[in-house]
């Protein structure tokens, strides 16, 4: 067996290829070769003893110990690559293996020798270690038990702050951030935050039954916070809450939450912060520390692990980040309003006294009703008592109410005819407040329902041309006369028409009579 160890030792102490070759009795050619693919994979002294030439012989030329058995290698890198993808199993990749060695006439390695040896290889040449985590598949989160504090400037009072950890099982990758508070708001941040610094978002994300993101976890119903459930769906992940007492279905982070302890929180255990984001400084700081330092018995590191085995399969960020909201339930009034922190935004008046579920964000007010958002509103700041209603919410004959404006008022009058608007002109000309003209006009709009515009413009020349005082009292008495004459005068052309239509006179000759002239 060659002396790889060896080799790799001189090689660290400067020495040149042909001394190399020379001092372990190797030809040239097999020492470039061992160097070249320790460079590749990033294997470095110093070695310990368990690294012995076996092993790095094993490490850096996995293929050979396969080939001496006489069955159709394995690509493991292939494997590992594939094994990252959605819905990818070793039993599918190990029946494509079985496929390509019937087209070559190889022969195969049964499904639990490729497992295994799959696993040995994960296990020496990976850093994820382990083979039941995919990469970029689960991203476990929690709140360190140990917290660290801040320095109030004023009082000199150490307020206490809480570390929010997340990690990436499959390279060890972990995330840290110090909050003033545990709520859903900080949840929420704290998310955002190490989503963005992994660069991408897992398919799974395994929190604890804390109550700011989950409400009920039990084996026969899982019920989300609202807000936590709508950022999952915003990064196009699935919760998969921890049961309950089980700290073994996220181990991962209790772990790193142990180390994270040590390395972050006791590290900073002498220094004085006086604000969260000093405080957060010095946590980045050590963070990085902890996410490059070399694992002890595996080459690499946390970080260099995440970019070799598992960036590539987190999915992409989208374009904005979640912006928190928080729900809340209300009850339509009877005014097809709602009351939301004060302050009332309309809904259609179909879904009075109905009881709706209401999203808040920054800029927004969403309501809901069976899932379905019935009314969006911007939201309103500043005194209490604002009132937010859209035109479209409302009853027909508030719409009619709604729309009394001068404007509007001599457009309507307008289109009736110019009498009409004669009227209206002198309504809002002569009224003591414009509401008492308002009133007056939308009393005379009202008649359109009963009269034609026709009938309408006829009362007000009438009315005109009695008098300059014209009132709308006056032009209702002349129309309900006009209607009155003009019903009368219909019957009458009835009747005259019937007697025309079905009346006879019979002439003198009719009954053998002559006439005079004769």
């Amino acid at each position: 067996m060659l002396r790889y160890s060896a080799i790799l030792k001189l090689k660290e102490q400067g020495l040149s290829l042909r001394s190399i070759a020379a001092s372990t009795g190797n030809s040239r050619q097999k020492v470039t070769e061992v160097i070249e693919r320790a460079t590749d994979k990033g294997l470095m002294g110093p070695f310990d003893d368990d690294m012995t030439d076996k092993w790095i012989e094993e490490f850096l030329f996995p293929e050979r110990t396969l080939e001496s058995s006489g069955r159709h290698p394995i690509d493991f890198d292939y494997v590992h690559r594939e094994l990252a993808k959605p819905n990818v199993t070793l039993s599918l990749l190990h029946h494509e293996y079985e496929l390509e060695c019937r087209t070559n006439k190889r022969i195969p390695y049964s499904y639990r020798s490729f497992v295994r040896h799959y696993s040995a290889y994960a296990n020496k040449h990976k850093a994820t270690l382990r083979i039941r985590r995919k990469p970029g598949e689960v991203m476990e989160v929690d709140w360190a038990g140990s917290t660290t504090f801040i320095i109030d400037r004023d009082t000199g009072e150490k307020v206490k702050a809480y570390i929010f950890v997340a990690t990436l099982p499959c390279s060890q990758l972990s995330y840290a951030e110090a909050s003033l508070s545990m709520d859903l708001s900080a949840w929420i941040t704290c998310h955002n935050h190490a989503y963005s610094y992994f660069g991408g978002s897992t398919q799974i994300l395994i929190p604890d039954n804390l109550k700011t993101g989950v409400t009920r976890n039990t084996s026969r119903e899982l019920i989300l916070n609202p807000t936590y459930r709508e950022m999952a769906e915003h990064y196009g992940t699935v919760v998969m809450p921890a049961r309950v007492s089980a700290p073994k279905d996220k181990p991962s982070v209790e772990g790193s939450v142990g180390v994270i302890s040590t390395w972050i929180i006791a590290a900073l255990r002498n220094s004085h912060c006086f604000s969260l984001e000093e405080l957060n400084r010095e946590v980045h700081e050590k963070l990085e520390e902890f996410n490059h330092r070399p694992f002890t018995r595996k080459p690499g590191s946390r970080l260099s692990a995440f970019e070799e085995e598992e960036k590539f399969a987190l999915a992409p960020l989208p374009k904005h980040s979640y912006k928190q909201s928080s729900w809340r339930d209300a009850k339509v009034r009877p005014d097809y309003h709602i009351s939301v922190e004060s302050m009332f935004y309309s809904v259609p008046y179909e879904y009075i006294n109905c009881q709706v579920a209401v999203r808040l964000t920054e800029q927004l007010v969403e309501v809901y009703f069976n899932e379905m958002r019935i009314a969006s509103h911007k939201r309103l700041i500043g005194r209490f008592g604002q009132l937010s209603t859209n035109r479209d919410h409302m009853p027909d004959n508030h719409k009619l109410y709604i729309d009394q404006t001068p404007e509007n008022a001599k457009d309507w009058a307008d289109g009736i005819g110019p009498n009409t608007l004669k009227v209206i002109d002198f309504l809002l000309g002569t009224a003591q407040t414009e509401r008492l003209a308002l009133q007056s006009i939308f009393t005379l709009k009202k008649l359109e329902r009963r009269y034609s515009k026709y009938e309408i413009e006829r009362a007000c020349k009438m009315v005109v041309s009695m008098t300059n005082r014209p009132t709308v009292k006056g032009i209702q008495s002349i129309l309900s006369k006009n209607k009155k004459s003009d019903a009368e005068q219909e019957l009458k052309r009835k009747t005259e028409t019937a007697n025309n239509h079905y009346g006879f006179m019979r002439g003198a000759a009719y009954y053998g009579g002559a006439d005079k002239d004769e």
